[in-house]
């Protein structure tokens, strides 16, 4: 039986364990010229050091014009290079995986209005991303597909009604994803990874089991499981239909919608599934794990917010099974 400690392999990528430190965009800490500084290299050997399964290096922008704000990371030239390189570097000193994800805003609900040739050339940005990223020795990417930036966009039949060779039916609306692995494939030998962080409610779940599915069907080695575009009619906090009230039933604490999708969707494919949201606890972990419901468990604001979190999670799990074996 797996477990938060259990090692697991992706081609040739030794994972020492299933936590995954997922791509926070730490503002604070970077300026407006999308350079690596000398505080985030700071945090994210914090990170490695403690020893955590994997770290997806935050949202890196193909475009000066395709930025959430200001001060987030930039890969569009290889000025980005160096710096990059550095925290790529932190990796390889602690044996830690390192993806990192690339990403673009997009344009909201203009998606459908802009124009084709507009799209071409963020498509050939990311082309080049990706083989800026590879020459930064990271150990794979993530494609940001998710959160309502571009990929998002044109992966939902909600926003993307667009007549030309980028939307309409679902084939069509996958044509940015098909067209950048395809001209990418050859990048992604045995010691790198693809990976893609996509919308399991894009805009229901049925849509998203069937995105991850193409996905997998594509190459894709690795999917991340968080929030799309949801249909507007969705009020309450959950943003699908038919969420238990109380998940999991037998546990006394209640587990995110968002992990939820995740661990539907990996009853669909043959690939690893990271889930993501509101996991705070090492026994969240575990449940997750040692159930099969999830490959890896991605934790975000704890890792901020809780000193060396993952070393006190260590510590927990390893004085919980202790004290079950008595």
């Amino acid at each position: 039986m797996n477990n938060i400690l259990t090692p697991l392999k992706i081609k040739n990528i030794e994972i020492k364990n299933r936590v995954v430190l997922p791509p926070l965009v730490r503002f604070s800490m970077i300026g407006e010229d999308g350079y690596v500084t000398d505080k985030l290299l700071k945090w994210y050997e914090g990170i490695a050091k403690d020893g955590v399964g994997m770290i997806i290096v935050e949202a890196t922008c193909v475009s000066s014009d395709g930025k959430l704000r200001e001060n987030q990371l930039g890969i569009w030239d290889d000025s980005f290079i160096e710096g990059l390189s550095k925290i790529a570097l932190i990796g390889k000193k602690y044996q830690i995986p390192m993806l990192v994800q690339i990403h673009h805003a997009g344009f909201g609900k203009n998606i459908k209005d802009i124009e084709e040739s507009v799209l071409d050339n963020i498509l050939e940005k990311f082309v080049e991303a990706f083989k800026r990223a590879k020459k930064c020795g990271f150990d794979g990417i993530e494609i940001h597909g998710a959160h309502t930036y571009l990929l998002s966009q044109l992966n939902s039949r909600l926003w993307n009604t667009r007549e030309d060779k980028y939307g309409g039916n679902f084939q069509k609306r996958m044509y940015f994803n098909k067209t950048l692995i395809e001209r990418t494939k050859e990048l992604f030998d045995d010691n790198f990874i693809l990976g893609y962080r996509m919308g399991g409610n894009e805009p229901s779940l049925f849509d998203g089991i069937e995105i991850a599915k193409y996905l997998e069907s594509l190459g894709v080695d690795l999917l991340h499981i968080s929030t799309g575009i949801p249909e507007e009619r969705f009020r309450q906090a959950a943003k699908i239909d038919n969420f238990p009230e109380n998940y999991p039933e037998e546990k006394s604490f209640n587990l995110d919608w968002v992990i939820y999708m995740g661990v539907q969707i990996k009853k669909y494919l043959n690939i690893p599934v990271i889930g993501v949201r509101n996991i705070r606890t090492e026994e969240q972990v575990s449940y997750l794990i040692e159930n099969n419901l999830l490959d890896m468990v991605a934790v975000g604001r704890a890792m901020i917010f809780t000193n060396r979190w993952m070393k006190k999670t260590r510590e927990s799990y390893l004085r919980r099974i202790k004290n079950e074996a008595k």
